[in-house]
């Protein structure tokens, strides 16, 4: 993590944190989660800073995810006993910093530059201000991975518009600035380099108003809204043949639904292949999640992750789509089912058990 402070004109500070792991894409690890949440305790004792900004190092990444590979490590030697120590802890800090981000009383600004994926959507979703650019891709994409979409994503997808949201999950399909705007997954899409806007922001009237000073940062970043126009957006293009080849009553009739399609062009099929090829056990823990978190609050919705994040982690599909993807990059997970219709609706209910006597996010919206 870097930290520096940036003066505004009225006496006010603009505190700045980078994510500064770019050769792993900015990957969050335990120790960057924990300096971040010990430095939110130090910036809400302040009364100068007017805004938090958060952005990535490197030029390529916001964030692209969470530490799997420390993940993948716990699991292969914690496999079999039933607790995993570093999952249990890793999870319950980093949804405690999402959930944290999401009530900040100081206004954040999450510059998502570049790939924004899995953990780095936790961070960028609980922010006021969420700014893509036209270098932008965000995913949700543990359907490749035997994890499901976690950090708050049974909260933000369940409010995207018509089945994006589920059709989002179930294919971790990449979206670009001008479609995570159109569909409510950003809020203004900018075309200037992060110290460009952070000294356009120093030179603002800002005050000793929370309220006020989130209208002041609204006002400067709809100055500097870029032109979306020559960004293609097939998400939305696609928005009704989604909202109906998701319309089911069961993960089993959807995925059937989706993967029999027949008007499919290249965008579509990419989106499809991978569901075709990802984990049936995630397929099913995607449809559970946004049915059963549907009017939780957000403090209870990361507690229920928190208890499916755990249990992937003592079940063999996630340490198996790690290994796949990231260990010994064969790109051939051998997960435990073959196909969203043989996984057994128990199996899934297990993942919604709290793994521990304890759930340690009891006490986040105390």
């Amino acid at each position: 993590m870097l930290f520096s402070e940036v003066p505004t004109r009225n006496g006010g500070v603009i505190v700045r944190a980078t994510l500064n792991a770019p050769k792993s894409l900015n990957a969050l690890s335990l120790e960057m989660i924990q300096t971040l949440m010990s430095k939110m305790d130090e910036w809400e004792g302040r009364d100068d800073i007017v805004a938090l900004w958060l952005d990535g190092a490197g030029g390529k990444a916001f964030c692209a995810g969470g530490d799997i590979v420390q993940m993948h490590k716990s699991m292969v030697k914690h496999a079999g006993e039933g607790r995993n120590p570093f999952t249990e802890q890793y999870f319950a800090e980093e949804y405690a910093l999402d959930y944290r981000l999401h009530r900040s009383a100081i206004p954040v600004i999450v510059y998502g530059d570049g790939i924004v994926m899995g953990g780095g959507m936790g961070l960028m979703q609980g922010a006021d201000f969420r700014l893509v650019t036209p270098r932008s891709r965000l995913a949700m994409p543990e359907i490749t991975i035997g994890l499901f979409p976690d950090v708050g994503g049974s909260w933000f997808l369940n409010r995207l518009p018509g089945k994006v949201g589920l059709f989002l999950g179930l294919t971790g399909v990449h979206i670009n600035g001008r479609e995570a705007v159109e569909v409510g997954m950003a809020d203004r899409m900018v075309d200037a380099d992060a110290d460009s806007l952070l000294q356009a922001l120093a030179e603002q009237d800002f005050t000793d108003s929370d309220r006020d000073n989130r209208a002041v940062i609204y006002r400067l970043f709809k100055q500097q809204g870029a032109d979306m126009g020559e960004l293609p957006h097939p998400l939305v293009d696609h928005l009704a043949q989604i909202n109906r080849l998701c319309d089911g009553e069961s993960i089993q009739v959807v995925t059937e639904q989706l993967l029999t399609a027949k008007e499919r062009d290249r965008w579509l099929d990419k989106a499809l292949g991978n569901l075709e090829r990802g984990c049936p056990q995630t397929a099913h823990l995607v449809w559970e999640q946004l049915r059963r978190s549907t009017y939780m609050t957000l403090a209870e919705v990361f507690r229920m992750e928190w208890c499916v994040a755990v249990q992937c982690s003592l079940h063999g599909d996630f340490r198996e789509g790690v290994r796949a993807l990231l260990i010994d990059k064969d790109g051939k997970p051998g997960f435990r089912h073959r196909s969203v219709a043989d996984v057994p609706a128990t199996y899934i209910d297990g993942f919604f058990r709290c793994p521990a006597p304890k759930n340690p996010l009891e006490a986040i919206d105390s």
